[in-house]
């Protein structure tokens, strides 16, 4: 049987990068073991991963001058009707190539030779959380929307996720979650049982593999135990709170669940102070300290993935930092493998 996600310590990365043209991004992608579509914010202001998640919902206006997206409550009940009418063709729930002409440059290319490939959707939770209607609250606590912003974004997850596949059997796709570090606040005014019910009825509508991937940090157990197939995080900041959830861990695991440990970090500080000894020796010692708990090390590497720790669009060299973390990225990925003899 095919492995959906190949594990083994093959490297990866989140969408968003700091590039203002296409082909270097899409350069810099393609070097790893698994490439994705990059998000180039800088490019387009279509390219925003909250736009992109935006289109064909009901009732939300863009205003690409001001950089701004806003939701209006008349205007999702009027639109409504259309939206159901196609709700049936998964192909109308597909990014267009207004709102993104770099993942319809990855589908045109031959990606037949990577291990796998990967694409990526904002999630809706952190889209109905970040968007406001037109009293200033977040589209989240709209209880007339949010039951269809749940299954919108779904069918346009399963939308892209048969897109990449027909491209390659081992596509899978990351569910971009930031949002979720907040609602576990008791300030949030989101509980994390509404989320849990919201985040399972999103997940049950989209075929495997797929997971969500967050660079903050949530309740750890929350999402270990929900129906994922692969965890995405920054393990760089994270380590010593993860590394406390083993036995959530060893469940994940034994269900057959992938870690990508977000491992190399791509802000020019934190990079510039780095070296790949220190970052192996971190990561290794989050291993030892989960597989006190019973999970067997050899399974562990065979359901890992690396990633850099961030995105970043900030650093004042612009993308020379986040290319430079990428060939680390790469470097220590070929150093681990070679010591634990993985394929």
């Amino acid at each position: 049987m095919l492995k959906l996600i190949p594990g083994n310590l093959h490297t990866t990365a989140m969408a968003i990068l700091p590039h203002e043209q296409a082909e270097p991004a899409l350069e810099l992608a393609l070097s790893l073991d698994i490439p994705f579509w990059p998000q180039l914010p800088h490019l387009s202001y279509y390219e925003d991963m909250y736009v992109q998640a935006a289109e064909h919902f009901p009732g939300i206006l863009l205003f690409p001058d001001e950089n701004r997206i806003r939701f209006d409550t008349a205007k999702f009940m009027e639109g409504l009707p259309e939206l159901l009418e196609h709700w049936d063709d998964l192909d109308y729930f597909d990014i267009s190539p207004q709102y993104s002409v770099v993942y319809h440059r990855f589908l045109e290319m031959d990606l037949s030779g990577y291990v796998a490939i990967r694409g990526q959707l904002e999630g809706p939770i952190s889209f109905g959380l970040k968007i406001l209607d037109e009293n200033d609250r977040p589209l989240i606590f709209n209880d007339d929307v949010r039951p269809t912003l749940m299954d919108f974004m779904a069918r346009r997850v399963q939308s892209q996720l048969n897109r990449l596949k027909a491209k390659h059997p081992r596509a899978f796709m990351f569910i971009d979650e930031p949002g979720l570090q907040f609602i576990f606040s008791s300030v949030s005014g989101y509980p994390d049982a509404r989320a849990k019910e919201d985040l399972d009825r999103f997940l049950a509508q989209i075929e495997p593999p797929r997971g969500i991937h967050l660079c903050g940090n949530p309740d750890w157990e929350f999402l270990l135990n929900r129906d994922l197939d692969i965890l995405s995080m920054d393990i760089y900041t994270n380590a010593e709170i993860f590394q406390c959830y083993g036995q959530a861990i060893r469940r994940f695991l034994e269900r057959g669940g992938v870690l990508a440990w977000g491992l190399v970090p791509t802000g020019f500080e934190a990079f510039n102070r780095e070296s790949q000894d220190h970052l192996i020796l971190q990561l290794e010692s989050v291993w030892a300290a989960i597989e006190a708990v019973g999970i067997d090390r050899e399974q562990l590497l065979a359901q890992s993935l690396l990633s850099p720790a961030t995105c970043c669009l900030i650093n004042p060299d612009r993308e020379k930092t986040v290319a430079q973390a990428y060939a680390w990225l790469r470097e220590v990925s070929h150093r681990l493998r070679d010591k634990y003899h993985l394929e």
